[in-house]
Protein backbone atom coordinates (compact mmCIF):
# COMPACT_ATOMS: atom_id res chain seq x y z
CA UNK A 1 0.00 0.00 0.00
CA UNK A 2 1.37 3.58 -0.76
CA UNK A 3 3.12 5.23 2.24
CA UNK A 4 3.33 1.62 3.96
CA UNK A 5 7.17 0.39 4.51
CA UNK A 6 8.02 -3.17 4.13
CA UNK A 7 8.44 -4.65 7.41
CA UNK A 8 12.25 -6.16 7.46
CA UNK A 9 12.10 -9.78 7.45
CA UNK A 10 13.24 -11.81 10.47
CA UNK A 11 15.95 -13.94 10.02
CA UNK A 12 16.77 -15.64 13.59
CA UNK A 13 15.85 -19.68 13.55
CA UNK A 14 12.86 -20.19 15.08
CA UNK A 15 11.88 -23.90 15.92
CA UNK A 16 9.15 -25.31 13.35
CA UNK A 17 5.41 -26.38 14.52
CA UNK A 18 4.03 -29.49 13.99
CA UNK A 19 0.36 -29.04 13.06
CA UNK A 20 -2.36 -31.46 12.30
CA UNK A 21 -3.39 -31.43 9.15
CA UNK A 22 -6.68 -30.60 7.46
CA UNK A 23 -8.77 -33.52 6.14
CA UNK A 24 -9.50 -31.78 3.18
CA UNK A 25 -7.46 -30.18 0.19
CA UNK A 26 -7.83 -26.11 1.24
CA UNK A 27 -4.98 -23.64 1.65
CA UNK A 28 -3.95 -22.86 4.94
CA UNK A 29 -1.42 -20.87 7.16
CA UNK A 30 0.35 -18.42 4.85
CA UNK A 31 -0.97 -19.86 1.59
CA UNK A 32 -4.20 -18.74 2.73
CA UNK A 33 -3.30 -15.35 4.06
CA UNK A 34 -1.52 -15.02 0.11
CA UNK A 35 -4.82 -16.00 -1.21
CA UNK A 36 -6.75 -13.33 -0.01
CA UNK A 37 -4.55 -10.56 -0.79
CA UNK A 38 -2.02 -10.53 2.11
CA UNK A 39 -3.95 -7.69 3.83
CA UNK A 40 -2.09 -5.84 6.70
CA UNK A 41 -4.94 -3.74 7.68
CA UNK A 42 -7.99 -5.56 9.73
CA UNK A 43 -11.36 -4.73 10.95
CA UNK A 44 -11.82 -5.74 14.62
CA UNK A 45 -14.68 -8.22 15.35
CA UNK A 46 -16.72 -6.32 17.91
CA UNK A 47 -19.90 -6.96 19.74
CA UNK A 48 -22.86 -5.23 17.70
CA UNK A 49 -20.07 -2.73 15.90
CA UNK A 50 -18.46 -4.42 13.27
CA UNK A 51 -21.68 -5.00 11.77
CA UNK A 52 -21.82 -5.15 7.56
CA UNK A 53 -22.86 -1.32 7.33
CA UNK A 54 -20.01 -0.26 9.62
CA UNK A 55 -17.18 -3.11 7.65
CA UNK A 56 -18.87 -1.05 4.65
CA UNK A 57 -18.30 2.26 5.89
CA UNK A 58 -14.91 1.54 6.67
CA UNK A 59 -14.19 -0.20 3.30
CA UNK A 60 -15.61 2.75 1.58
CA UNK A 61 -12.37 5.25 2.29
CA UNK A 62 -9.89 2.20 0.72
CA UNK A 63 -8.95 2.11 -2.61
CA UNK A 64 -10.63 -0.51 -4.84
CA UNK A 65 -7.73 -2.39 -4.97
CA UNK A 66 -7.95 -6.27 -4.48
CA UNK A 67 -4.07 -6.45 -3.45
CA UNK A 68 -4.99 -3.94 -0.73
CA UNK A 69 -7.75 -5.61 0.72
CA UNK A 70 -9.36 -4.89 4.53
CA UNK A 71 -9.70 -7.85 5.93
CA UNK A 72 -12.94 -7.19 8.29
CA UNK A 73 -14.13 -9.57 11.06
CA UNK A 74 -17.94 -10.02 12.02
CA UNK A 75 -19.14 -9.06 15.35
CA UNK A 76 -18.16 -11.94 17.89
CA UNK A 77 -21.00 -14.35 18.17
CA UNK A 78 -22.45 -16.66 20.73
CA UNK A 79 -21.33 -20.43 19.12
CA UNK A 80 -24.53 -22.19 20.61
CA UNK A 81 -27.58 -19.63 20.35
CA UNK A 82 -25.91 -18.85 16.78
CA UNK A 83 -26.34 -22.73 15.84
CA UNK A 84 -29.56 -23.50 17.94
CA UNK A 85 -31.87 -20.23 17.06
CA UNK A 86 -32.71 -19.36 13.73
CA UNK A 87 -34.20 -15.70 15.19
CA UNK A 88 -30.59 -15.20 16.79
CA UNK A 89 -28.79 -16.10 12.96
CA UNK A 90 -31.10 -13.51 11.51
CA UNK A 91 -30.81 -11.14 13.83
CA UNK A 92 -26.88 -11.32 13.28
CA UNK A 93 -26.04 -12.39 10.28
CA UNK A 94 -27.84 -11.95 6.49
CA UNK A 95 -25.96 -13.50 4.02
CA UNK A 96 -29.28 -13.87 1.72
CA UNK A 97 -32.43 -12.23 1.42
CA UNK A 98 -34.10 -14.60 3.45
CA UNK A 99 -31.05 -14.53 5.79
CA UNK A 100 -31.22 -17.53 8.31
CA UNK A 101 -34.83 -17.26 8.98
CA UNK A 102 -35.58 -20.86 7.49
CA UNK A 103 -33.58 -23.37 9.07
CA UNK A 104 -31.40 -23.97 6.27
CA UNK A 105 -30.36 -21.50 3.39
CA UNK A 106 -29.98 -22.66 -0.15
CA UNK A 107 -26.79 -22.32 -2.08
CA UNK A 108 -28.42 -20.75 -4.92
CA UNK A 109 -29.59 -17.50 -2.92
CA UNK A 110 -28.76 -14.55 -4.74
CA UNK A 111 -26.01 -13.10 -1.81
CA UNK A 112 -27.61 -9.95 -0.34
CA UNK A 113 -25.26 -8.38 2.89
CA UNK A 114 -23.22 -10.33 4.80
CA UNK A 115 -19.91 -12.08 2.90
CA UNK A 116 -21.09 -10.67 -0.15
CA UNK A 117 -18.25 -11.23 -2.86
CA UNK A 118 -18.99 -7.75 -4.17
CA UNK A 119 -18.37 -5.82 -1.14
CA UNK A 120 -17.56 -7.70 2.22
CA UNK A 121 -14.61 -9.91 1.38
CA UNK A 122 -12.32 -10.84 2.82
CA UNK A 123 -14.49 -11.76 5.68
CA UNK A 124 -13.62 -13.40 8.83
CA UNK A 125 -16.90 -14.77 11.38
CA UNK A 126 -16.09 -15.21 14.52
CA UNK A 127 -17.43 -17.47 17.80
CA UNK A 128 -17.12 -17.72 21.01
CA UNK A 129 -17.39 -21.34 22.09
CA UNK A 130 -16.41 -23.62 24.93
CA UNK A 131 -17.61 -27.40 23.20
CA UNK A 132 -16.20 -28.56 19.77
CA UNK A 133 -19.48 -29.65 18.38
CA UNK A 134 -21.50 -26.35 18.91
CA UNK A 135 -18.59 -24.00 17.43
CA UNK A 136 -18.49 -27.00 14.25
CA UNK A 137 -22.63 -26.60 13.92
CA UNK A 138 -22.24 -22.66 14.45
CA UNK A 139 -19.30 -22.70 12.13
CA UNK A 140 -21.07 -24.96 9.41
CA UNK A 141 -23.65 -22.44 8.69
CA UNK A 142 -21.65 -19.44 8.11
CA UNK A 143 -18.83 -21.25 5.85
CA UNK A 144 -20.58 -20.69 2.42
CA UNK A 145 -20.29 -16.96 3.24
CA UNK A 146 -17.22 -15.81 4.74
CA UNK A 147 -13.33 -16.54 4.01
CA UNK A 148 -12.36 -18.45 7.56
CA UNK A 149 -13.94 -18.82 10.76
CA UNK A 150 -12.37 -17.24 14.09
CA UNK A 151 -12.25 -18.73 17.55
CA UNK A 152 -12.79 -15.94 20.30
CA UNK A 153 -10.27 -16.80 23.01
CA UNK A 154 -9.88 -13.02 24.43
CA UNK A 155 -12.86 -11.57 25.49
CA UNK A 156 -11.94 -10.39 29.58
CA UNK A 157 -15.73 -9.48 30.19
CA UNK A 158 -17.19 -10.93 33.09
CA UNK A 159 -20.23 -12.40 31.34
CA UNK A 160 -17.37 -14.50 29.45
CA UNK A 161 -15.91 -15.81 32.45
CA UNK A 162 -19.62 -17.03 33.94
CA UNK A 163 -20.18 -18.42 30.14
CA UNK A 164 -17.04 -20.05 30.26
CA UNK A 165 -15.72 -18.74 27.17
CA UNK A 166 -13.10 -15.89 25.21
CA UNK A 167 -10.37 -15.36 27.47
CA UNK A 168 -11.46 -17.75 30.67
CA UNK A 169 -11.08 -20.57 28.45
CA UNK A 170 -6.84 -19.92 28.31
CA UNK A 171 -6.09 -22.16 31.23
CA UNK A 172 -7.55 -24.92 29.46
CA UNK A 173 -5.54 -25.49 26.77
CA UNK A 174 -6.64 -28.79 25.89
CA UNK A 175 -10.16 -27.64 25.33
CA UNK A 176 -8.85 -24.62 22.92
CA UNK A 177 -6.96 -27.50 21.12
CA UNK A 178 -9.93 -29.51 20.40
CA UNK A 179 -12.12 -26.40 19.33
CA UNK A 180 -9.46 -25.44 17.39
CA UNK A 181 -8.75 -28.98 15.88
CA UNK A 182 -12.10 -30.08 15.24
CA UNK A 183 -12.92 -26.84 12.46
CA UNK A 184 -9.36 -27.61 11.26
CA UNK A 185 -10.51 -31.09 10.61
CA UNK A 186 -14.12 -30.64 9.32
CA UNK A 187 -14.22 -27.33 7.63
CA UNK A 188 -13.32 -26.53 4.55
CA UNK A 189 -12.54 -23.00 4.69
CA UNK A 190 -9.48 -22.04 7.66
CA UNK A 191 -9.88 -21.46 11.25
CA UNK A 192 -7.66 -18.49 13.15
CA UNK A 193 -7.95 -17.14 16.91
CA UNK A 194 -7.71 -14.21 18.36
CA UNK A 195 -5.67 -14.41 21.93
CA UNK A 196 -4.25 -12.33 24.49
CA UNK A 197 -1.04 -12.45 26.21
CA UNK A 198 -0.55 -14.47 29.24
CA UNK A 199 1.82 -13.10 32.62
CA UNK A 200 4.91 -14.00 30.67
CA UNK A 201 6.65 -13.84 27.43
CA UNK A 202 7.68 -17.56 27.57
CA UNK A 203 4.04 -18.71 28.35
CA UNK A 204 2.68 -16.59 25.69
CA UNK A 205 5.06 -18.51 23.64
CA UNK A 206 3.87 -21.33 24.36
CA UNK A 207 0.33 -20.92 24.29
CA UNK A 208 0.44 -19.72 20.90
CA UNK A 209 2.02 -22.65 19.44
CA UNK A 210 -0.57 -25.29 20.89
CA UNK A 211 -3.22 -22.90 19.46
CA UNK A 212 -1.22 -23.31 16.15
CA UNK A 213 -0.43 -26.81 16.60
CA UNK A 214 -4.21 -27.60 16.35
CA UNK A 215 -4.02 -25.98 13.00
CA UNK A 216 -5.09 -22.05 13.28
CA UNK A 217 -3.92 -20.73 10.37
CA UNK A 218 -3.79 -17.05 11.54
CA UNK A 219 -3.32 -15.81 15.20
CA UNK A 220 -4.35 -12.18 15.78
CA UNK A 221 -2.72 -11.50 19.67
CA UNK A 222 -3.87 -8.22 21.87
CA UNK A 223 -0.91 -7.13 23.58
CA UNK A 224 -3.06 -6.80 27.02
CA UNK A 225 -3.40 -9.35 29.59
CA UNK A 226 -6.82 -10.59 30.42
CA UNK A 227 -7.45 -8.40 33.32
CA UNK A 228 -6.62 -5.36 31.48
CA UNK A 229 -9.83 -3.90 30.75
CA UNK A 230 -12.15 -0.99 31.70
CA UNK A 231 -10.67 1.62 33.27
CA UNK A 232 -8.01 -0.84 33.99
CA UNK A 233 -7.21 -1.18 30.27
CA UNK A 234 -3.88 0.58 30.19
CA UNK A 235 -1.34 -0.20 27.30
CA UNK A 236 -0.57 -3.14 25.61
CA UNK A 237 2.50 -4.56 25.18
CA UNK A 238 3.88 -4.40 21.63
CA UNK A 239 7.21 -6.48 23.06
CA UNK A 240 5.37 -9.71 23.87
CA UNK A 241 3.84 -9.78 19.70
CA UNK A 242 7.63 -8.60 18.81
CA UNK A 243 8.85 -12.00 20.91
CA UNK A 244 6.71 -14.65 19.19
CA UNK A 245 7.40 -13.10 15.93
CA UNK A 246 11.02 -13.64 16.35
CA UNK A 247 10.42 -17.07 17.86
CA UNK A 248 7.77 -18.51 15.66
CA UNK A 249 8.62 -20.03 12.72
CA UNK A 250 8.60 -17.06 9.86
CA UNK A 251 5.71 -18.80 8.19
CA UNK A 252 3.59 -17.89 10.82
CA UNK A 253 1.09 -15.71 10.23
CA UNK A 254 0.48 -12.71 13.19
CA UNK A 255 -1.73 -9.98 13.34
CA UNK A 256 -1.25 -7.07 16.15
CA UNK A 257 -3.96 -5.55 18.37
CA UNK A 258 -3.32 -3.07 20.76
CA UNK A 259 -2.60 0.83 20.84
CA UNK A 260 -3.33 1.89 17.56
CA UNK A 261 -5.02 5.54 17.54
CA UNK A 262 -5.01 6.48 14.26
CA UNK A 263 -3.26 5.85 10.52
CA UNK A 264 0.02 6.87 11.58
CA UNK A 265 0.02 3.94 14.30
CA UNK A 266 0.05 1.70 11.68
CA UNK A 267 2.86 1.46 10.33
CA UNK A 268 4.83 1.89 14.05
CA UNK A 269 3.06 -0.74 14.58
CA UNK A 270 4.10 -2.91 11.97
CA UNK A 271 7.87 -2.04 12.16
CA UNK A 272 7.71 -2.21 15.80
CA UNK A 273 6.53 -6.12 16.07
CA UNK A 274 7.14 -7.66 12.46
CA UNK A 275 3.58 -8.88 12.39
CA UNK A 276 1.70 -9.28 8.70
CA UNK A 277 -1.25 -7.21 9.62
CA UNK A 278 -2.65 -4.38 12.03
CA UNK A 279 -6.16 -4.59 13.63
CA UNK A 280 -7.68 -1.45 15.02
CA UNK A 281 -11.11 -2.45 17.16
CA UNK A 282 -12.11 1.11 19.14
CA UNK A 283 -9.45 3.45 17.23
CA UNK A 284 -11.85 2.57 14.29
CA UNK A 285 -14.99 3.37 16.63
CA UNK A 286 -14.50 7.13 17.20
CA UNK A 287 -12.71 7.12 13.40
CA UNK A 288 -13.90 4.53 10.45
CA UNK A 289 -11.07 6.04 8.17
CA UNK A 290 -8.31 5.28 10.79
CA UNK A 291 -6.81 2.49 7.49
CA UNK A 292 -7.04 5.83 5.27
CA UNK A 293 -4.26 7.89 4.17
CA UNK A 294 -4.36 11.05 4.17
CA UNK A 295 -4.57 13.33 0.93
CA UNK A 296 -1.38 15.40 -0.27
CA UNK A 297 -1.66 18.45 0.01
CA UNK A 298 -3.89 20.11 -2.08
CA UNK A 299 -5.75 17.11 -2.89
CA UNK A 300 -8.40 17.21 -0.12
CA UNK A 301 -11.87 16.73 -1.25
CA UNK A 302 -14.46 18.71 1.03
CA UNK A 303 -14.79 15.79 2.98
CA UNK A 304 -11.22 16.43 4.40
CA UNK A 305 -10.38 19.05 5.89
CA UNK A 306 -7.06 20.17 7.17
CA UNK A 307 -6.38 23.32 9.35
CA UNK A 308 -3.66 26.15 9.03
CA UNK A 309 -1.15 24.33 10.77
CA UNK A 310 -1.43 21.67 7.95
CA UNK A 311 -2.92 19.21 10.69
CA UNK A 312 -6.52 17.59 9.28
CA UNK A 313 -8.18 14.81 9.37
CA UNK A 314 -11.99 13.45 7.90
CA UNK A 315 -15.12 15.74 9.46
CA UNK A 316 -17.42 13.97 11.27
CA UNK A 317 -20.49 15.62 9.28
CA UNK A 318 -19.30 14.23 6.15
CA UNK A 319 -18.13 10.69 7.34
CA UNK A 320 -21.82 10.26 9.17
CA UNK A 321 -23.50 11.42 5.63
CA UNK A 322 -21.38 8.53 3.75
CA UNK A 323 -22.89 6.36 6.85
CA UNK A 324 -26.18 7.40 6.58
CA UNK A 325 -26.41 6.49 2.56
CA UNK A 326 -24.47 3.41 3.10
CA UNK A 327 -28.03 2.85 5.46
CA UNK A 328 -30.27 3.99 2.55
CA UNK A 329 -29.25 2.39 -0.21
CA UNK A 330 -27.79 -1.34 1.41
CA UNK A 331 -30.12 -1.84 4.27
CA UNK A 332 -33.41 0.47 3.61
CA UNK A 333 -33.01 -0.16 -0.29
CA UNK A 334 -34.29 3.34 -0.90
CA UNK A 335 -33.41 6.63 -2.45
CA UNK A 336 -31.08 8.68 -0.77
CA UNK A 337 -32.74 12.29 0.40
CA UNK A 338 -32.12 15.55 -1.41
CA UNK A 339 -29.36 17.17 0.83
CA UNK A 340 -27.39 20.55 0.78
CA UNK A 341 -23.73 20.15 -0.56
CA UNK A 342 -21.39 19.37 2.46
CA UNK A 343 -20.23 23.31 3.31
CA UNK A 344 -16.96 24.32 2.11
CA UNK A 345 -15.18 26.70 3.47
CA UNK A 346 -14.63 29.44 0.17
CA UNK A 347 -15.97 32.88 -0.76
CA UNK A 348 -16.79 33.37 3.05
CA UNK A 349 -18.97 36.40 3.22
CA UNK A 350 -21.82 37.36 5.65
CA UNK A 351 -24.55 36.35 2.93
CA UNK A 352 -22.88 32.80 2.18
CA UNK A 353 -23.18 32.39 5.84
CA UNK A 354 -26.46 33.87 6.03
CA UNK A 355 -27.70 31.72 3.64
CA UNK A 356 -26.61 28.90 4.57
CA UNK A 357 -27.69 29.27 7.90
CA UNK A 358 -31.55 30.18 6.49
CA UNK A 359 -31.03 26.76 4.45
CA UNK A 360 -30.27 24.53 7.40
CA UNK A 361 -33.29 25.99 9.37
CA UNK A 362 -35.72 25.52 6.40
CA UNK A 363 -34.25 21.66 6.25
CA UNK A 364 -35.13 21.61 9.75
CA UNK A 365 -38.80 22.87 9.82
CA UNK A 366 -39.25 19.98 7.68
CA UNK A 367 -42.24 17.66 9.56
CA UNK A 368 -42.10 14.58 11.20
CA UNK A 369 -44.29 12.20 12.21
CA UNK A 370 -45.59 12.60 15.34
CA UNK A 371 -43.31 9.90 17.69
CA UNK A 372 -46.65 8.59 19.08
CA UNK A 373 -47.72 7.52 16.02
CA UNK A 374 -44.27 5.83 14.70
CA UNK A 375 -44.29 2.14 15.25
CA UNK A 376 -41.25 0.71 16.34
CA UNK A 377 -40.09 -2.61 15.02
CA UNK A 378 -39.70 -6.01 16.10
CA UNK A 379 -36.15 -6.25 17.44
CA UNK A 380 -36.38 -9.97 15.94
CA UNK A 381 -37.06 -8.08 12.55
CA UNK A 382 -34.82 -5.34 12.59
CA UNK A 383 -31.72 -5.44 10.71
CA UNK A 384 -28.08 -6.15 12.03
CA UNK A 385 -26.95 -2.60 10.92
CA UNK A 386 -29.77 -0.80 12.08
CA UNK A 387 -29.53 -1.88 15.89
CA UNK A 388 -25.89 -0.68 16.51
CA UNK A 389 -26.82 3.10 14.55
CA UNK A 390 -27.49 5.13 18.06
CA UNK A 391 -24.00 3.69 19.62
CA UNK A 392 -22.03 4.13 16.53
CA UNK A 393 -22.86 7.71 16.67
CA UNK A 394 -22.30 8.59 19.75
CA UNK A 395 -19.01 7.16 19.55
CA UNK A 396 -18.19 8.62 15.98
CA UNK A 397 -19.46 12.40 17.42
CA UNK A 398 -17.85 12.04 20.90
CA UNK A 399 -16.47 15.44 20.06
CA UNK A 400 -19.13 16.76 18.71
CA UNK A 401 -22.06 16.21 21.64
CA UNK A 402 -19.35 17.51 24.31
CA UNK A 403 -19.04 20.59 22.87
CA UNK A 404 -23.24 20.74 21.55
CA UNK A 405 -25.07 18.83 24.03
CA UNK A 406 -28.47 19.61 22.03
CA UNK A 407 -27.02 17.01 19.98
CA UNK A 408 -26.76 14.49 22.56
CA UNK A 409 -30.36 14.95 23.85
CA UNK A 410 -31.46 14.56 20.45
CA UNK A 411 -29.59 11.72 20.13
CA UNK A 412 -30.19 9.83 23.16
CA UNK A 413 -33.99 9.93 22.45
CA UNK A 414 -33.32 7.82 18.77
CA UNK A 415 -34.87 4.93 18.51
CA UNK A 416 -33.65 2.06 16.56
CA UNK A 417 -35.03 1.81 12.87
CA UNK A 418 -36.14 5.59 13.02
CA UNK A 419 -34.15 6.49 10.25
CA UNK A 420 -35.93 10.57 9.88
CA UNK A 421 -34.50 10.76 13.93
CA UNK A 422 -30.86 10.04 12.39
CA UNK A 423 -31.04 11.86 9.42
CA UNK A 424 -32.24 14.88 11.88
CA UNK A 425 -28.73 14.50 14.05
CA UNK A 426 -26.92 14.82 10.14
CA UNK A 427 -28.92 18.10 9.38
CA UNK A 428 -27.82 18.91 12.82
CA UNK A 429 -24.23 18.07 13.06
CA UNK A 430 -23.60 19.72 9.47
CA UNK A 431 -25.42 22.75 10.57
CA UNK A 432 -22.96 23.48 13.44
CA UNK A 433 -19.72 21.76 11.44
CA UNK A 434 -20.31 24.57 8.87
CA UNK A 435 -20.60 27.69 11.43
CA UNK A 436 -17.26 25.68 13.32
CA UNK A 437 -15.27 26.07 10.11
CA UNK A 438 -16.72 29.14 9.30
CA UNK A 439 -15.47 30.95 12.42
CA UNK A 440 -12.03 29.19 12.01
CA UNK A 441 -12.08 30.47 8.94
CA UNK A 442 -12.64 33.87 9.28
CA UNK A 443 -10.72 34.24 12.63
CA UNK A 444 -6.93 34.72 12.42
CA UNK A 445 -6.48 33.82 16.10
CA UNK A 446 -8.75 31.06 15.90
CA UNK A 447 -8.37 28.12 19.15
CA UNK A 448 -10.19 25.38 19.70
CA UNK A 449 -9.95 25.87 23.43
CA UNK A 450 -12.70 22.42 23.41
CA UNK A 451 -10.20 19.90 22.08
CA UNK A 452 -6.86 21.68 22.33
CA UNK A 453 -4.89 22.65 19.95
CA UNK A 454 -3.42 20.29 17.18
CA UNK A 455 0.10 19.58 17.82
CA UNK A 456 2.57 17.55 16.53
CA UNK A 457 4.28 14.25 17.45
CA UNK A 458 5.00 14.83 21.16
CA UNK A 459 8.35 13.38 22.85
CA UNK A 460 8.91 12.05 26.18
CA UNK A 461 11.88 11.29 28.13
CA UNK A 462 12.70 8.54 30.35
CA UNK A 463 11.40 10.17 33.42
CA UNK A 464 8.17 11.75 31.89
CA UNK A 465 5.20 11.56 34.01
CA UNK A 466 2.14 9.70 33.03
CA UNK A 467 0.05 12.88 33.19
CA UNK A 468 2.52 14.21 31.09
CA UNK A 469 2.31 11.21 29.02
CA UNK A 470 -1.29 11.08 28.56
CA UNK A 471 -1.27 14.98 27.98
CA UNK A 472 1.28 14.91 25.23
CA UNK A 473 -0.43 11.65 23.55
CA UNK A 474 -4.08 13.51 23.93
CA UNK A 475 -1.92 16.98 22.21
CA UNK A 476 -0.75 14.40 19.57
CA UNK A 477 -4.09 13.32 19.06
CA UNK A 478 -6.44 16.05 19.36
CA UNK A 479 -8.36 17.91 16.39
CA UNK A 480 -11.46 20.32 16.28
CA UNK A 481 -13.85 19.12 17.34
CA UNK A 482 -15.41 18.42 13.97
CA UNK A 483 -12.45 16.10 12.65
CA UNK A 484 -13.03 11.93 13.42
CA UNK A 485 -10.61 11.80 16.34
CA UNK A 486 -9.74 9.18 19.17
CA UNK A 487 -10.84 9.18 22.50
CA UNK A 488 -7.29 9.20 24.64
CA UNK A 489 -8.15 6.81 27.74
CA UNK A 490 -6.71 7.76 30.90
CA UNK A 491 -4.02 4.97 32.27
CA UNK A 492 -4.89 3.43 35.35
CA UNK A 493 -3.13 5.20 37.50
CA UNK A 494 -5.01 8.67 36.56
CA UNK A 495 -8.30 6.76 36.98
CA UNK A 496 -7.00 5.53 40.44
CA UNK A 497 -6.73 9.25 41.26
CA UNK A 498 -9.87 10.17 39.81
CA UNK A 499 -12.07 7.53 41.33
CA UNK A 500 -12.89 5.99 38.22
CA UNK A 501 -10.93 2.71 39.49
CA UNK A 502 -10.85 1.24 42.77
CA UNK A 503 -8.04 -1.30 43.31
CA UNK A 504 -6.58 -3.27 46.57
CA UNK A 505 -2.58 -2.27 47.68
CA UNK A 506 -1.40 -5.64 45.46
CA UNK A 507 -3.13 -4.89 42.78
CA UNK A 508 -2.41 -1.17 42.40
CA UNK A 509 1.34 -1.94 42.91
CA UNK A 510 1.60 -4.94 40.15
CA UNK A 511 0.05 -2.15 38.16
CA UNK A 512 2.11 0.18 38.85
CA UNK A 513 5.37 -1.47 37.87
CA UNK A 514 3.19 -3.34 34.77
CA UNK A 515 2.72 0.06 33.65
CA UNK A 516 6.06 1.90 34.03
CA UNK A 517 7.50 -1.28 32.25
CA UNK A 518 5.42 -0.91 29.08
CA UNK A 519 6.06 2.49 28.70
CA UNK A 520 9.83 2.26 28.68
CA UNK A 521 9.09 -0.36 25.28
CA UNK A 522 5.78 1.37 23.62
CA UNK A 523 6.27 4.66 21.64
CA UNK A 524 4.14 7.55 22.98
CA UNK A 525 1.05 6.96 20.66
CA UNK A 526 0.61 3.85 22.41
CA UNK A 527 -2.91 5.07 24.69
CA UNK A 528 -5.72 3.23 24.33
CA UNK A 529 -9.19 4.62 23.34
CA UNK A 530 -12.10 4.43 26.00
CA UNK A 531 -14.75 2.33 25.14
CA UNK A 532 -18.56 2.97 24.42
CA UNK A 533 -20.51 0.72 26.82
CA UNK A 534 -24.31 0.16 25.31
CA UNK A 535 -26.82 -1.82 26.71
CA UNK A 536 -27.57 -5.45 25.77
CA UNK A 537 -31.22 -6.84 24.56
CA UNK A 538 -32.62 -9.25 28.05
CA UNK A 539 -32.80 -12.15 25.87
CA UNK A 540 -29.54 -12.52 25.45
CA UNK A 541 -27.72 -10.88 28.59
CA UNK A 542 -26.88 -13.98 30.10
CA UNK A 543 -25.06 -15.10 27.42
CA UNK A 544 -22.91 -12.40 25.28
CA UNK A 545 -21.00 -9.56 26.59
CA UNK A 546 -22.16 -5.71 26.22
CA UNK A 547 -22.19 -3.69 22.87
CA UNK A 548 -19.63 -2.33 21.52
CA UNK A 549 -16.88 -4.16 24.10
CA UNK A 550 -14.11 -5.04 21.91
CA UNK A 551 -14.06 -9.04 23.06
CA UNK A 552 -10.16 -9.99 22.68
Amino acid sequence: MAGMRKTEPITKSQPSITRDSPSKNKLIGRRFYESIGSPKLILAPMVDRSEFAWRLLTRSFLPNDPSRPLLAYSPMFHARLFAAEPKNRHQHFQPTREGFIKQKVAQAEKPYLDGNPANDRPLFVQFCANDPDELLAAARLVEPYCDAVDLNLGCPQGIAKKGRYGAFLQEDWDLIYKLVNKLNNELSIPVTAKLRILETKEKTLAYAQKILSAGASIITVHGRRREQKGHNTGLADWSYIRYLRENLPPETVIFCNGNVLNQTDIQACLDATGVDGVMSAEGNLSDPTIFAEPPAVGDETPEYWRGKDGQGGYRVDAVLRRYMDIIYKHILETELPIRLPLFVPSKLHEDLIYSEEKAFDDADADPEPPRKKRKRDDPGRVSPSLRPMQGHLFGLLRQVVSVHTDIRDALAKCVVGDINAFENILKMVEKVVAKGIADYEQNAEYSDVSSGSPAGDAKKDDDFEISSFVTATSTKYKRPWWICQPHIRPLPSQALENGALSLGKKEFAKSGQREDEIRSAVPESSIAAEKTVESVPNDVAAEVPREALVCG
